[in-house]
């Protein structure tokens, strides 16, 4: 009789935590390097993002005929190399995303919590107040900022501030109004903890979770609507660097010079498609009801 020897797995795996198994890794890995040439700035740019030379404008990629491995992702129309550029932008990613979902997350956060711990006439406001800001087009409210602003890099993160806190306090007021019915949070009344420790202590460590999912799926949704603003000439204003402005300047080439909008358009692709896949295995690996699936 045959001996069944069963397979084991790899040892790299097994040396893996069971959490981390069946991670993302390309997801990681294209995050970590937007991350890194955020952080790392002008140290590791390989040129002058804004530096000129007329003689090199319109070079394509190094694979295409007359590319040069000096500008391995070509040059714009003022010779100014993509690499450097698509690099560059990214810092603005990081800096609109690392912004906007703190503030949002925080003040949707806080919002949320005292609707659905409070109820009554707090919910009814709050979510009144929800309901009017979701009802008002984020682009209509970019162009009313814009035209009491100037179009820049704050008034971008005022913008995607106020069109997404109201997306936060939707969700954590219906995890609050779930939440508050618990056994342990009537013992804390009984016990006379007071609302403010109720909240800090017992509610929001068992919302933190919802937090993070919450703010991972947003990096894409905030690196879209940055380019969508910038695309307009509502965002990022030059010489400031960003994808959607980058997109903007190379639409009158989009037929003679393809490279110029295709790079940032993969760069924000990437970027978008990993930051939702990041969400979704932490959504899979931090929400109780999908791990017991």
């Amino acid at each position: 009789m045959a001996l069944s020897i069963p397979v084991s797995e790899p040892i790299a795996r097994r040396r893996l935590p069971a959490w981390l198994r069946g991670a993302p890794w390309l997801a990681f890995l294209v995050l970590t390097i937007v991350l890194v040439c955020a952080v790392g700035g002008e140290d590791i740019l390989p040129d002058d993002p804004n530096g000129l030379n007329l003689a090199d404008a319109f070079r394509p990629p190094f694979w295409a005929a007359k590319g040069s491995a000096a500008h391995l992702l070509g040059t714009d129309n003022m010779g100014r190399d993509i690499l450097s550029r698509i690099l560059a932008g990214s810092q603005i990613s990081a800096i609109v995303c690392a912004y906007a979902i703190l503030f949002s997350g925080c003040i949707g956060a806080l919002a949320g919590m005292a609707a659905g711990y409070f109820g009554g006439i707090v919910d009814a406001v709050l979510m009144r107040l929800i309901e009017i800001q979701q009802s008002i087009p984020s682009i209509a409210l970019a162009l009313i900022l814009a035209a009491a602003m100037e179009p820049g890099l704050t008034t971008v993160i005022v913008v995607i501030v106020l069109t997404y806190w109201a997306w936060y306090a939707r969700i954590i007021r219906g995890e609050v109004m779930t939440l508050k019915g618990r056994d342990y949070v009537n013992f804390a009344r009984v016990a006379g903890v007071g609302t403010p420790t109720i909240l800090v202590r017992h509610l929001l460590p068992n919302i933190f979770n919802t937090l993070i999912i919450l703010a991972t799926l947003q990096v894409g949704q905030v690196i879209l609507f940055e380019a969508s603003l910038s695309f307009l000439g509502l965002g990022i204003q030059q010489p400031d660097i960003s994808w959607g402005l980058m997109l903007a300047d190379a639409r009158q080439y989009i037929t003679s010079a393809w490279w110029l909008i295709t790079m940032p358009g993969i760069a924000i692709m990437l970027t978008c498609r990993s930051a939702n896949i990041l969400g979704d295995w932490l959504r899979d690996r931090l929400d109780p009801r999908l791990r017991q699936l």
